[in-house]
């Protein structure tokens, strides 16, 4: 069966593989470790920074090219987990409502080489996008969970050769909405996976979701 639909795609010319659009999301800091910090090195006051930028985003993808495009969201489940006991808020309940509400693909990942399948597991990406902690050198899905002030669950620029470049479309167009990414890793992926990552230099801002605008940059982005 799964050789007569292969041959009927390609007498039909119709595409083996539909494009996809894919969202990477890490998780927030515990409000138990951030309120013990002096007040100017306390991040993720909101729960939701990198949960409204990335349903933000599903807008503009819906809005750019249709309202039957495929969108994956890809989410560090711990972090929210961990956040909602803090707040006592059910915070996964609402994350799931939101992709149902966008009809996109929700898929819970616990650790960086979940995520890593999570992205091979496409073969058409045209459009990928992270939302979350990062520094120059990798994706932090966690940061302050469960210790303070660091991140036990990350996607190294020394992992990125576990990611399948041809699960992304030659001209895709990748994008970390995360600090400092342009000033390593972004070089990394290049080479690594074969399209660009545009990164920031310099540190991202996420105050600009108060007024319905994607995340700035202090610096400036790179590719």
């Amino acid at each position: 069966m799964k050789h007569l639909v292969f041959f009927l795609l390609l007498t039909l010319g119709l595409p083996l593989f539909a494009k996809e659009h894919v969202i990477l999301c890490g998780g927030p800091a515990s409000r138990k470790w951030e309120n013990l910090r002096i007040e100017r090195d306390r991040h993720d006051r909101w729960w939701a920074n990198f949960i409204r930028a990335s349903t933000m985003r599903m807008d503009e993808i819906r809005k750019a090219h249709g309202p039957s495009v495929k969108i994956t969201w890809i989410v560090y489940k711990n972090g929210y987990l961990t956040r909602s006991r803090d707040d006592k808020k059910p915070y996964t309940t609402w994350i799931t409502e939101q992709a149902a509400k966008r009809k996109a693909r929700l898929v819970w990942i616990n650790t960086g080489q979940q995520a890593i399948s999570a992205l091979n597991a496409h073969r058409d990406i045209i459009t990928f996008d992270f939302f979350g902690h990062s520094n120059r050198y990798c994706f932090m899905l966690d940061y302050g969970s469960d210790v303070m002030a660091v991140s036990q669950c990350w996607i190294h620029e020394r992992d990125l050769g576990k990611i399948r470049g041809n699960s992304f479309n030659k001209n895709a167009l990748c994008q970390s909405w995360g600090c400092h990414t342009g000033e390593s890793m972004s070089a990394v992926w290049r080479r690594k996976v074969g399209n660009t990552l545009i990164g920031a230099k310099g540190k991202t801002d996420y105050a600009a979701l108060s007024f319905g605008k994607m995340p700035t940059v202090t610096g400036h982005w790179v590719r």
